[in-house]
């Protein structure tokens, strides 16, 4: 009698494993703010809510230690305010007679630290850009010592080559002298650092076709090398009109917004009025019309470079 093996059945195939489950839309949409949720916090907590708060402040006054809402009279009260008006005044000033001069001089200082011919030139653009990483206060207070009246390095030089004393920080108008010799000797240097990358970004075959015509060095710079340079330079001057606007330390340090409020700006005038006059609404006024003159300027900004683009 013949033996049959047991009938062996095949093991069907496990089934796959399932795949990991992707995390919900809404969860992939949370991730980012996870991440940046605390910057958020931190910026509203500290930027949004001040800006906000000063600017209910501007609309309120304190009368009898209570919080009076008193609309736009703080505002109204700029207007006839003769201390508000002379740091425009002052401000609009050096606006028109330093941010000039200065970015001139940056021109020049560019023009020459970009000669092949220079020797040590990451040295001398190192000296040049130096003030502008100084300290503001450090710098003002050496000027302050540099234009003392009495024994000041400037008045010894001056008696030197038989020129009278000059009060520089006393006379209103050797004051505005001095507190824009300042400014131009601190950022000088870095408005021609800027002008010199823009510098060396026009190439070398536009020096040499102009060369090839006959221009003059005077020439090739006006014609070839500053129109060119325009929306560098533009930029420049925004961002020192921006900064003159802001401008604190330096006439604060130097002559306390005087003499007779020759050197007053809008800041330090806020400053008084806030920290010394403890008149909070008032300075949230102020604050919030230097805040409008800057958005201003910087919308021109954008007009121009935005035009820069379309040509």
């Amino acid at each position: 009698m013949a033996l049959h093996a047991p009938e062996v059945r095949a093991t069907p195939p496990a089934p796959p494993a399932a795949p990991p489950r992707k995390p919900g839309r809404r969860r992939r949409a949370l991730l980012p703010w996870m991440f940046a949720g605390p910057a958020a916090a931190l910026f509203g907590l500290f930027f949004l809510y001040p800006l906000g708060a000063s600017l209910i402040q501007s609309f309120t006054t304190e009368q009898d230690g209570a919080t009076k809402w008193v609309g736009l009279d703080q505002y109204r009260r700029m207007l006839d305010d003769p201390a508000f008006t002379d740091s425009l005044l002052n401000t609009g000033l050096i606006l028109i007679v330093q941010v000039p001069v200065m970015i001139a001089l940056a021109l020049l200082l560019a023009g020459l630290l970009n000669q092949s011919w220079l020797r040590f030139r990451s040295t001398w653009r190192a000296i040049y850009f130096l003030p502008a990483v100084t300290t503001l206060v450090a710098y003002a207070v050496v000027f302050q010592v540099l234009l003392k009246t009495d024994g000041g390095l400037a008045n010894q030089a001056l008696a030197a080559v038989g020129i009278d004393t000059v009060d520089w920080l006393n006379d209103p108008t050797w004051a505005r002298v001095a507190l824009i010799a300042s400014l131009t000797w601190r950022w000088t240097g870095y408005n021609a650092v800027i002008l010199l990358a823009g510098l060396q970004a026009i190439g070398k075959e536009q020096y040499e076709a102009a060369a090839i015509d006959g221009a003059s060095a005077f020439t090739t710079y006006r014609k070839v090398i500053v129109p060119q340079l325009r929306p560098v330079i533009l930029f420049c001057v925004v961002t020192s009109t921006i900064g003159t606007l802001q401008l604190f330390d330096e006439n604060y340090v130097l002559t306390r917004g005087g003499p007779d409020n020759a050197t007053l700006t809008p800041v330090v005038y806020l400053y008084k009025v806030g920290f010394q006059q403890l008149d909070f609404g008032y300075a949230a006024a102020i604050a919030w019309v230097v805040v409008v003159i800057i958005a201003a300027i910087s919308c021109a900004q954008y007009f121009l470079f935005g035009r820069e683009r379309r040509r």
